[in-house]
């Protein structure tokens, strides 16, 4: 799945926001935006957006049941209610004796839901806070120079497609390197994009590459920009990609 489609971009985003993207969803989009600077910028748009539709929204203010159990949790109420507890200066009235204890019962609820609803925010910000998992390599591809020297290394997993740069690659000033996928069943190489001159160069998994058998990986010598036929020009390199 191409994650960094406008449209899927969007609605991830927003429902990262808004906060109903939950579980390994979640986890995964976290991934993208430590990995994509649009990840990060869609986001970032939808976090202001929305920030900015909460301003225009009328305040609203709590019922006085909530300030009053803060009260009691603060322990700014304790005495009242020792006072009335022990019946000093208090009429014979049992009525008034049950409302306060219906009343004190009420409060007592209230205090609970605010304590469990604060112990679902701080699990939710252990949860956000845990360090996200590197994703698992399920095949690699070392692509060799004509010395059997080691001029890319290539992980893929599921999720993303990272290419590492070693020393002994020299980039070229008026020529770029593409990266092709040979499929097994004969057709012609498919473009899985440009090498990278450095390294950090991750990118989403194309589909393709997890859904067919994969002869080879092959890199080929291009203009500036890449093959504009289709079909590499000049191969220069291939390598087996297996499983690990």
């Amino acid at each position: 799945m191409n994650y960094l489609k406008e449209e899927r971009l969007n609605a991830l985003a927003a429902e990262y926001v808004v906060g109903t993207l939950r579980g390994k969803a979640r986890t995964r989009y976290q991934k993208l935006m430590m990995q994509y600077q649009a990840v990060s910028d869609a986001t970032a748009q939808w976090e202001q957006y929305l920030t900015g539709f909460a301003e225009t929204l009328p305040p609203v203010t709590p019922p006085a049941n909530v300030w009053e159990s803060i009260q009691i949790k603060l322990g700014h109420e304790a005495a009242n209610d020792a006072g009335i507890a022990t019946g000093v200066n208090t009429p014979s009235d049992s009525g008034q004796v049950l409302d306060f204890e219906k009343e004190k019962q009420k409060r007592w609820k209230n205090l609970s839901f605010l304590s469990t609803a604060a112990a679902l925010v701080l699990a939710v910000l252990l949860f956000v806070m845990q360090p996200i998992p590197a994703p698992e390599v399920s095949h690699i591809a070392v692509v060799n120079n004509a010395d059997n020297t080691p001029l890319w290394v290539i992980e893929v997993s599921d999720e993303t497609m990272n290419v590492k740069v070693t020393d002994a690659f020299v980039a070229l000033a008026d020529k770029d390197y593409e990266l092709w996928m040979v499929p097994a069943n004969g057709e012609a190489p498919i473009s899985l994009g440009l090498m990278p001159e450095a390294n950090g160069d991750t990118r989403v998994t194309p589909d393709i590459l997890l859904s067919q058998s994969i002869a080879a990986l092959a890199v080929s010598l291009e203009a500036p920009g890449g093959s504009v036929t289709g079909a590499p020009t000049e191969v220069l390199y291939i390598a087996p990609i297996v499983s690990v």
